[in-house]
């Protein structure tokens, strides 16, 4: 790496193993789906280490308040700076925008980089637009919520099974793509792939968002629907999945990965996933992500709350909370392949309903 750039790096400490089972069998996991990459038989023989590269998006910064910070306002976070690659430009340096220079910056990172093992990506990270659950939630207070009304399916008002978008919600999610559309005159980057959560939450909120943008590969929009990109799973109605016969009829031009089941078979109505375990899930799936997209350097995530909580714990950001719903948030990541397996984490078991 350029030692003249001199960033901010934040590793990740926290220690993992490899996949493990359902919660019934051992109280800390379910199986990801059967072809997923990153459940191998045998030790893997290398792995992705992740840290963030401060001093690029204000929302690394600890000196921005996640309460107070508008990223719709903000060009996404993005800091106007100076990069040590601007010199490359040329005397139309000028007549570049922000965008443009860093785009530039994170390409000659990767072109220029002295060691093959150490590449760099951008992750923009949307949370989805207001559900009715979060709308009940609300209504309730967590603590009644997460003891009683969660585990229903909805309260004769309102239903929160895989937890639709409310009309705020689909409104944060024009917000969303007004402001790609305002960041695509600035030349911003573009995500070369799509992911998105089987949840219809996220579902929605990916559609309403990229779809007539006009940005490269959105017409059509083809994400990929990842089973391990969804909520903190169990117990919470709203976080069990619809069928993939469902979520294909709705949405026919979304890709469903490979082993994606017909039926949710995460989902446990009895236990809840720990925030360990959670955590643990998102590291392996960013090592399946990396893995299958390690020439791409521009990604967009759609998924939640705790979802982006997790990721950002992988990647060793600071904690960025709330992130409101219909928010998002870029993560610049510098991914380095060690050798040797994975390390063990320590994973808090799965947990019964609040009493």
């Amino acid at each position: 790496m350029d030692p003249s750039i001199n960033p901010s790096i934040h590793p990740f400490h926290l220690q993992f193993s490899s996949y493990s089972l359902h919660p019934k069998r051992n109280h800390t996991q379910p199986s990801p789906p059967s072809s997923n990459p990153m459940t191998p038989s045998t030790p893997t023989e290398s792995h992705w280490r992740f840290s963030t590269v401060t001093g690029y998006f204000y929302q690394s910064e600890p000196s921005t308040d996640p309460n107070t910070f508008n990223y719709a306002s903000s060009n996404f976070g993005l800091i106007p700076r100076a990069y040590p690659t601007d010199a490359d430009l040329g005397p139309n340096i000028n007549q570049k925008t922000t965008w443009e220079r860093f785009a530039h910056h994170v390409r000659t990172l990767n072109a220029q980089s002295t060691d093959p093992n150490v590449r760099y990506k951008v992750l923009f990270l949307g949370r989805h637009g207001e559900g009715y659950h979060n709308v009940a939630e609300r209504e309730y207070g967590t603590e009644e919520w997460d003891k009683h009304y969660s585990l229903l399916p909805g309260n004769g008002t309102s239903n929160w099974v895989d937890a639709r978008l409310t009309e705020v919600g689909k409104s944060q999610a024009r917000t969303a793509h007004n402001t790609w559309k305002q960041q695509l005159k600035e030349h911003i980057p573009t995500p070369e792939k799509f992911y998105v959560s089987p949840l219809n939450r996220c579902l929605e909120t990916a559609w309403i968002t990229f779809v007539g943008t006009g940005m490269e590969g959105t017409e059509p929009f083809r994400p990929v629907v990842k089973e391990l990109l969804r909520e903190t799973i169990g117990q919470h109605t709203c976080d069990g999945r619809s069928s993939k016969t469902a979520i294909t009829t709705e949405y026919p031009t979304y890709i469903i990965e490979e082993g994606f089941t017909e039926n949710d078979e995460m989902y446990d109505a009895e236990l809840r996933e720990s925030d360990s375990a959670r955590d643990k899930r998102f590291r392996d799936l960013m090592q399946d992500i990396f893995s299958t997209d390690e020439d791409k350097m521009f990604l967009s995530l759609t998924a939640h709350s705790g979802a982006i909580t997790s990721l950002l714990n992988v990647f060793g950001h600071r904690r960025f909370s709330p992130l409101e719903t219909g928010g998002v948030i870029p993560v610049f990541v510098r991914e380095e392949r060690v050798q040797g397996p994975l390390p063990v984490m320590e994973v808090e078991p799965w947990f019964g309903v609040p009493k």
